[in-house]
């Protein structure tokens, strides 16, 4: 039994199964663990959607941002995006069981080891007061008005996190957090606009999440995705394992038990 953590997938199915293959996944003993955006610039989010749904209690699955963007795009709030290629879906004949799969899934999964969400924890929470957060969210989005959320979430602002913080604002936090936030500014604000890697930013008040210096400490490792100009990271207590395989670059997937990593490069045109 093994568990397998995989970056974003975006619809790259085809590297997915190459990565399967390769370590010869089996769904009956072992658990695939996807850091969120399952869909959107790759060529087959249908497939892939259907393909983890498949898998059932064999997938642990985070939303990320691009899977909250279809959610939104299905209900008429906002359109794609002019790169996404998630229309298939949208016309599918099993478009609202996927979808309303999708909506049911958390923000943040728990290993008695690790823990893995698309963008990381915000650098204000403890693990317990994450687990809250994501919680409080998942309530909502898998309530009877989760639209008003999705509709809601969009901005940027409050970009600092406050215990006394309430409603759509204390939830739009906790989404940007979990699936958008790259970098802080030194005092802990989230940053939502740059994406560069570390190394090109020029403006000495940007730290990624993961390395500013008032963060709290998590008590098991962070693995997450979401940041392809990053590269990858790993070190002792954060794994980053978005490494752009819809941008041509690779898909990677880091299996738990023995840290081993596996990378599959991309095998359609990049976007």
């Amino acid at each position: 039994m093994a568990n397998y953590i995989v970056g974003d997938i975006q619809g790259c199915l085809d590297e997915l199964h190459a990565l399967l293959n390769t370590v010869e996944f089996n769904a009956q003993n072992d658990t695939l663990w996807i850091a969120g955006d399952l869909v959107a610039r790759g060529p087959n989010s249908l497939e892939t959607l259907r393909f983890i749904y498949s898998l059932g209690s064999a997938a642990k699955v985070v939303l990320g941002n691009h899977d909250l963007h279809l959610l939104a795009v299905s209900l008429g709030i906002h359109r794609a995006k002019a790169k996404d290629n998630t229309q298939a879906i949208l016309d599918a004949p099993d478009k609202h069981v996927l979808l309303d799969w999708l909506r049911m899934q958390p923000l943040m999964q728990e290993h008695d080891e690790f823990v893995v969400c698309h963008a990381g924890i915000s650098p204000d929470w403890s693990l317990n007061q994450a687990r809250e957060c994501a919680r409080e969210v998942e309530a909502k989005l898998q309530g009877e008005q989760w639209q008003t959320l999705i509709e809601k979430m969009y901005s940027n602002q409050p970009d600092k996190w406050d215990p006394e913080l309430v409603g759509i604002e204390r939830w739009r936090y906790a989404i940007n957090a979990f699936t958008r936030m790259r970098f802080c500014l030194n005092d802990g604000r989230l940053d939502m606009t740059c994406k560069l890697p570390p190394e090109e930013v020029k403006e000495g008040s940007l730290t990624p999440w993961f390395l500013l210096s008032s963060r709290i400490p998590v008590e098991k490792v962070v693995l997450f995705g979401h940041w392809a100009a990053l590269g990858g990271y790993s070190n002792a207590d954060i794994i980053g394992l978005d490494t752009g395989c819809v941008w041509g670059g690779t898909l990677t997937m880091i299996r738990w038990e023995d840290r081993q990593f596996y990378t599959q490069p991309c095998l359609a045109n990049p976007q």
